[in-house]
């Protein structure tokens, strides 16, 4: 009977990024892409086998093994091997024996992934790629899937990671946690494309719906990893990671199953998950320790009053005063946008449309399709023109399906 491609696909998203971390930190950074080599030779393997002998009683060991012979067979025989790391062993006091022991601890995981997190976010390397390399290296996402989540093609999406492989050989940047007082900038990059990572799911104009729930809850993996060391477990990771928690709390309440997007006030607070609010307020709690108030912190504050169920003009009060602040620590034209949603709550739809047309985001489809929610029921005739602009401008099919919907129900009213 052949394996499910559902087991090697959950075992390949779960361990890939492991195993290539452990590996590339034992050999080198500049050695990353024969680590991906022997990694997926090693499912590879596994899917022959499998199917051959049937699915051993512990497959993760199995694959740890596997790749560990693989590497050290690797670089036994390699040249690299012998002009590069032996002398290199020499030099640092190591014995043959010792490499030979690639170690699959939990601790050797969690900080080479660790390590390898602040490799692939150094500033040398331009944000664009960082990302590219975070989904493919940090987190086992496919090129197919990269390049479908950024609306490219493969090979443009194989060319960035080149680059940026190369970029980690020619800066000789190693796998290692950043000096003290270089920690608070390099953590403030590392949480910076997590959030990234983390906006690209939840915002994403990919077709794919599950791949972009998983790009989430990747973001999500990877800033709790953060955690677990003292000297990253700071006060605006706890934020980050409480801000995703309630946004993908809300997440299978977003869409129907047909793709329309539902807007907050008419979701099924039914499908809001528990567990992950519930989470989210822990690390919140954890969050308010020290004096430094982030961006992180205050977005986190907007998102934990979206998971209050109850609608009062206390809440929506709360969210306003937490986006005023936003504002004046970080401008950004779409946390100005999405602050104007508060504004209609607590100020009405005329004073949200007054300060709505201010913005001006005249490229933007999400700034059409909110004048268009605005003007419905004071002016139809303008919030279908308001309707039909954001559909113009919408790149995804899943965006403009929903602009339609939006036009069809203005019509029928």
């Amino acid at each position: 009977m052949e394996v499910r491609n559902d087991l090697i696909a959950y075992l390949f998203r779960r361990e890939f990024a492991k195993m290539v971390a452990v590996i590339s930190r034992k050999f080198g950074l500049q050695h990353i892409e024969i680590a991906e080599d022997i990694v997926s030779d090693t499912f590879l393997v596994a899917t022959e086998s499998w199917n051959k002998n049937g699915v051993p009683a512990n497959p993760t060991a199995w694959l740890y093994l596997v790749a560990r012979q693989k590497a050290f067979h690797h670089f036994r025989r390699t040249q690299v091997f012998a002009n590069k790391i032996i002398p290199a062993l020499k030099d640092s006091e190591h014995s043959l024996v010792e490499i030979e022991e690639i170690e699959f601890s939990n601790e050797n995981i969690r900080d080479s992934e660790l390590q390898m997190m602040f490799a692939i976010c150094n500033p040398a390397i331009a944000s664009e790629a960082q990302i590219g390399l975070a989904l493919r290296i940090l987190c086992g996402f496919g090129i197919d899937e990269i390049a479908e989540a950024f609306l490219t093609s493969k090979e443009t999406i194989n060319k960035r990671l080149f680059r940026a492989k190369e970029k980690l050989r020619t800066e000789k940047i190693k796998m290692e946690f950043p000096a003290d007082w270089q920690i608070n900038a390099r953590l403030d990059n590392v949480l910076h494309i997590i959030y990234l990572l983390f906006n690209e799911g939840y915002c994403s104009s990919t077709q794919n719906q599950s791949l972009r729930k998983d790009f989430c809850l990747e973001a999500l993996r990877l800033a709790k990893q953060l955690t677990e060391v003292e000297i990253t477990n700071q006060p605006k990771t706890n934020a980050l990671i409480a801000l995703m928690c309630f946004h993908t709390s809300r997440f299978d309440a977003r869409q129907t199953d047909s793709n329309h997007f539902i807007l907050y006030d008419n979701q099924d607070k039914s499908l809001w998950n528990e567990d992950l609010i519930h989470q989210g307020g822990m690390y919140l709690g954890h969050a308010a320790q020290g004096e430094e108030l982030s961006s992180y912190h205050l977005e986190a504050g907007i998102a934990f009053w979206h998971s209050i169920k109850e609608d009062t003009i206390f809440k929506w009060e709360n969210i306003l005063c937490h986006y005023d602040l936003l504002l004046q620590l970080n401008y950004s034209p779409m946390v100005a946008l999405s602050r104007i949603y508060a504004v209609c709550k607590v100020k009405g739809n005329t004073e949200a449309l007054i300060e709505a047309e201010k913005l001006n985001l005249t490229s933007n489809h999400f700034y059409f399709t909110l004048l268009g929610e605005l003007y419905t029921g004071i002016d139809n005739c303008k919030a279908k023109n308001m309707f039909l602009s954001a559909l113009g401008l919408a790149k995804s099919q899943i965006d403009q399906m929903t602009i339609r919907h939006k036009i069809d129900r203005l019509s029928r009213q």
